[in-house]
């Protein structure tokens, strides 16, 4: 099976953190990944470390940086991508992103479609644009008519593709790309990918961000709730099973957030057969 997946880090705080991080991307530019994309946080608060990640990840694979508008400016995102666009970059992910803790204005651009028509008014050419789907709804949606309205409106505003919150049920997935194109919209929805290796945190973050563990797979992971290591093998098997069905179904490529946890992402490469 050809398999293409792209993959996510975030900035480390420091530079011995930047420095492993380029070290384990090396093995990732093995495997010759689509893209490797880097985060961006909320307000652009880190910005300037997003920027060295980047530049020290640059090489063979290419690299694309997450860009976020809420609570920033257009003076300031215009900057970074004329930066961006020094440094050669070609692909940017796209995000409304959250609020910096204690800001109340939305800024110049409060939605992820303002930063895609920002983007493309800069320069419609130099930069592809991927923004985010959320196939079991925006935790902020007002109902899923409307956020599926609101992405489409970000394809309308420039975006050529589409990278999902993370799932581990594949039906909401499908439904998901076929109500887009039962409305004519075709571009690529890459399906995000969360591996599992660490059950309290992957619980209150997926509570946070509106993704839906299944009760069955909750109540295992509650049976090696005192074993890290059975954890890990479970959910390596768990998310290696679901790329499967995801790619023999027919999804264009795979998306993995990684946390920086490389291991747990070269593993179910591994098992796929690509790593």
């Amino acid at each position: 099976m050809s398999i293409r997946f792209s993959v996510e880090y975030f900035p480390p705080k420091t530079e011995e953190g930047i420095e492993r991080l380029a070290a384990a991307h090396a093995r990732f530019s093995a495997l010759k990944p689509d893209y490797c994309s880097v985060t961006y946080g909320a307000g652009g608060s880190t910005r300037d470390r997003t920027l060295r990640t980047i530049q020290a990840l640059q090489g063979s694979v290419p690299i694309a940086p997450h860009l976020s508008c809420i609570g920033d400016s257009r003076t300031s995102l215009l900057e970074l991508l004329q930066i961006y666009r020094n440094m050669g970059i070609h692909r940017i992910v796209a995000l409304r992103g959250d609020l910096p803790s204690g800001q109340v204005a939305l800024g110049e651009l409060p939605y992820a479609r303002d930063l895609v028509a920002l983007i493309q008014e800069f320069d419609a050419t130099q930069f592809e644009i991927a923004v985010a789907a959320y196939p079991e709804v925006h935790p902020q949606a007002e109902s899923a008519e409307r956020d599926l309205r609101h992405f489409i409106a970000k394809i309308e505003a420039g975006a050529q593709e589409a990278i999902t919150q993370y799932f581990y049920n594949p039906d909401a997935y499908w439904s998901f790309c076929d109500r887009l194109k039962a409305l004519g919209c075709h571009v690529p929805i890459i399906p995000g990918i969360m591996p599992i290796t660490q059950v309290s945190n992957l619980l209150r973050f997926s509570d946070a961000c509106g993704a839906e563990i299944p009760r069955w797979l909750r109540k295992r992971l509650a049976d090696f709730s005192d074993d890290p290591i059975a954890i890990r093998q479970f959910g390596a098997e768990v998310v290696t099973r679901l790329c499967e069905q995801l790619l023999q179904q027919g999804a264009p490529s795979l998306h993995f957030y990684s946390m920086n946890q490389l291991e747990a992402t070269l593993t179910i490469l591994q098992g796929l057969g690509r790593a």
